[in-house]
């Protein structure tokens, strides 16, 4: 039986998955260069599938969530050529299984539309989803399931990035805990700043939400995206890390649109 491939395309990076005997095994990641024409990544994408014994008449259907408009076209025209379907864009126009309930629907992420549809259906609400990518997405799914708006920062390695570019005598460290939080030396110190100051903005607007979410308490927190292991290391505010998360959301919805 031919699989679902989803595709959840970022500002900085592209993860493709091959939804194969009921789990991800089959998944890659690339980076997301817009410059890059479709053929060229249908060069990667079947290099992607071979490694796992795959081909094109491996894809039976595919959905797309991207947050790049450019790259939306790109890999449109890529399936529709190579693939031979047409896929599924998800936005919020249509059948999510959750209700986008805020005041302008169409300008929620195709990426916050499958987190908040995944834990929906996976989990149920209300919850409150922290996906560690380009920005930093605090999702929010009420009691009934309902993705109810929620919170956009700079994600950690952009905060990174724009203080060394704007600082002459600071430069790129790891994003990892220093051994103490009152740095000893100037790589210490960036790291103290950067880490455990999103520690902090994590804890904090974790506690806000919650506040302001009927059954806030009662609220799972659920994190994914590619730093989300290292933070929950290190802060009790994360119950449980999805890294799946966007690639399960894009399978739910595109089991609701046949």
């Amino acid at each position: 039986m031919a699989d679902l491939l989803a595709i959840d395309i970022g500002n900085t990076n592209i993860h493709l998955g091959l939804w194969h005997n009921n789990s991800w095994d089959h998944n890659w990641r690339a980076q997301t260069v817009n410059q890059r024409m479709p053929d060229e990544y249908a060069v990667l994408l079947e290099s992607f599938l071979k490694s796992g014994g795959f081909d094109w008449d491996s894809v039976g259907g595919v959905a797309i969530a991207s947050v790049v408009p450019s790259m939306t076209t790109a890999f449109t025209e890529l399936v529709r050529r190579y693939v031979g379907t047409e896929p599924l864009i998800i936005n919020a126009r249509i059948n999510t299984g959750i209700k986008v309930d805020v005041e302008i629907p169409d300008q929620v992420g195709a990426d916050r539309i499958a987190n908040s549809a995944a834990v929906s259906k996976l989990y149920g609400g209300p919850a409150i989803v922290v996906d560690f990518g380009t920005a930093t997405n605090f999702d929010v799914v009420s009691r009934e399931g309902n993705y109810i708006g929620g919170s956009i920062a700079p994600g950690v390695g952009v905060a990174l990035d724009a203080l060394v570019g704007r600082t002459a005598q600071l430069y790129k460290v790891s994003i990892e805990p220093p051994p103490a939080t009152i740095g000893r030396n100037t790589s210490q110190c960036i790291q103290s700043g950067v880490f455990w100051g999103y520690v902090g903005l994590f804890e904090g607007l974790v506690a806000r939400i919650r506040q302001e979410l009927p059954g806030g308490n009662e609220a799972k927190v659920i994190a994914t995206g590619g730093l989300a292991p290292l933070f929950k290391e290190h802060t009790e505010a994360i119950q449980q890390v999805a890294p799946f998360l966007t690639l399960d959301g894009i399978r739910v919805i595109y089991e609701l649109n046949p």
